[in-house]
């Protein structure tokens, strides 16, 4: 890949990757012009690493532009190096990063913009009303995004742990084909800018305990995600509610309490269609609760899980435990005290978090 960038007013340089692929780089100011100074009329998204809007370059090309929210502590060679690394990362179910710009302190990734938003929007969100999701297009989504997940983490050496895995960084083509988003851009922020630390509304839910809690980051910090981004696909709820009863605010404690009484097709979303297959919805329920056990050495690696979802696996529900489910209050705990008290945190669990192996840590690299 050759990746061009600005230094100055009209200095370049040029990186070499080795993906083929070419990413275009843009000025501030044409940035500026193809969102419209910004404007809130053409945000479309927010997420831990910034603001998403979409804009038009001057050839009429539609793309989603996201400025990241942290000012970023690399110079423009260092930025644009990562950004090298993350463009020759290409699979069917990750998004396509375009373009940049490195202007000044401004930071900002150029994307393919995605007619059908995100999942959030179209399937959770005020947006739903505008696509029918039946169960072949939830079977293809939730396959997809474990497609991509695995390629992050099995196919890239070394492998990008994602940290943000949730419906809002899943997005959707004209044909439903998702697309996993933000992936690698940790690399891009400051070292003491995290998740947790920068959170947007949306993230409670999603999180691990282990790095809600303590900061552990592993893959299976992402299964964990993924397991609840599967509860919602199939049930077609968010993963909390607060206007709900106390027992039925977050998603993952209703369908553990539902799988305990026998009942788990009650989770499977009414308006799901025609084509539902009520015995396949429930076993991608299981294998979401498989996915957030609490202990991490439980959890199933996404090869198996995959597996697992195109049947060409069993599940197993013989050891699995009730899952961990963090609130607000959790992480606010977590803010206001030191780490011992973080680590004692209350959480709504009957299983107690493994610690770190080496098998956990070895060789694996947040990007």
């Amino acid at each position: 890949m050759a990746c061009c960038f600005m230094c100055g007013t009209d200095m370049k340089q040029k990186v070499e990757g080795g993906g083929g692929n070419k990413v275009r780089v843009f000025s501030y100011s044409e940035m500026r012009r193809a969102t419209h100074g910004f404007s809130g009329a053409n945000k479309i998204g927010e997420g831990g690493f910034g603001s998403v809007f979409r804009g038009r370059l001057k050839d009429g090309t539609i793309v989603a532009v996201k400025v990241l929210s942290v000012n970023s502590r690399q110079g423009i060679r260092e930025f644009v190096t990562e950004l090298t690394a993350i463009s020759n990362i290409v699979h069917e179910n990750l998004v396509t990063l375009v373009g940049c710009c490195a202007e000044g302190s401004h930071r900002i990734l150029v994307y393919n913009y995605l007619q059908n938003n995100s999942l959030a929007y179209t399937l959770l969100g005020s947006g739903r009303s505008n696509i029918r999701f039946n169960w072949r297009a939830r079977v293809k989504i939730a396959v997809g995004v474990a497609h991509g997940l695995a390629y992050l983490h099995e196919e890239i050496r070394p492998p990008i742990i994602h940290r943000d895995i949730k419906a809002s960084n899943i997005l959707l083509d004209k044909d439903l084909t998702p697309k996993i988003s933000d992936f690698g851009l940790a690399r891009l922020l400051p070292p003491n800018a995290t998740h947790v630390s920068t959170r947007v509304a949306g993230t409670i839910g999603y999180l691990a305990p282990e790095y809600a809690v303590r900061g552990q980051v592993t893959k299976k910090s992402d299964i964990y995600s993924f397991g609840v981004l599967l509860l919602e696909i199939v049930s077609g709820r968010c993963n909390h509610n607060a206007r709900l009863p106390q027992g039925d605010q977050f998603l993952l404690e209703r369908t553990w309490t539902h799988y305990e009484q026998g009942k788990l097709e009650e989770i499977i979303d009414i308006d799901v269609g025609d084509d539902l297959d009520v015995e396949e919805a429930c076993r991608f329920l299981k294998v979401g609760l498989l996915c957030a056990q609490d202990a991490m050495k439980l959890r199933p690696n996404i090869t198996n899980i995959v597996h697992m979802l195109t049947g060409e696996k069993g599940v197993s529900m013989d050891r699995v435990t009730k899952p961990s489910v963090i609130g607000d209050s959790d992480l606010n705990a977590k803010s206001g005290q030191g780490q011992a008290d973080a680590d004692s945190t209350t959480m709504k669990s009957f299983a107690s978090t493994e610690p770190l192996t080496s098998s956990d840590v070895n060789n694996e690299t947040s990007l």
